[in-house]
């Protein structure tokens, strides 16, 4: 039975690494892929309508310059190594927004790549992969 494995990708070589280890463990099971990218998005509501027309034209550049920058690339190389796979975009927090695409789609696991960043403002405010290991609804695997 084909399950689907769901990636947080944004182009960083760690999310290239969690991407390579997902197509090789879809491939040896028949898996897959939904491969998510997630540009972060804060709600502010307390803008003029003015500043949301400004926010709300960014935005469609933001999506525009991460299809063309992050998901075209991933899509030549999922071409390429045969494997059944879907991307999507969205916007929200990485982990909370990983956990909805996960849930949505029905799928079985969430791959990331780990940063590394072990500074003092992760320890703080935790990482996407800690926060990703202790709320996701699938289990989640954190590529090194």
């Amino acid at each position: 039975m084909s399950r689907k494995l769901v990636v947080g990708f944004d182009g960083s070589d760690a999310s290239l690494r969690a991407l390579d280890f997902a197509i090789t463990r879809a491939q040896a099971q028949g898996d897959s892929l939904l491969i998510a990218h997630v540009l972060e998005w804060s709600p502010y509501s307390f803008l003029t309508p003015s500043e949301l027309e400004e926010r709300h034209r960014r935005r469609k550049e933001e999506l525009l310059r991460a299809e063309t920058a992050v998901m075209r690339p991933v899509m030549k190389r999922m071409e390429d190594a045969g494997i059944p796979f879907e991307t999507t975009m969205r916007y929200g927090h990485i982990a909370e927004t990983l956990c909805r695409v996960a849930k949505d789609a029905d799928g079985a696991m969430i791959f990331i790549g780990r940063m590394g960043n072990s500074g003092f403002a992760t320890r703080i405010f935790g990482s996407v992969a800690a926060t990703l290991a202790q709320v996701a609804p699938v289990p989640v695997v954190i590529v090194p």
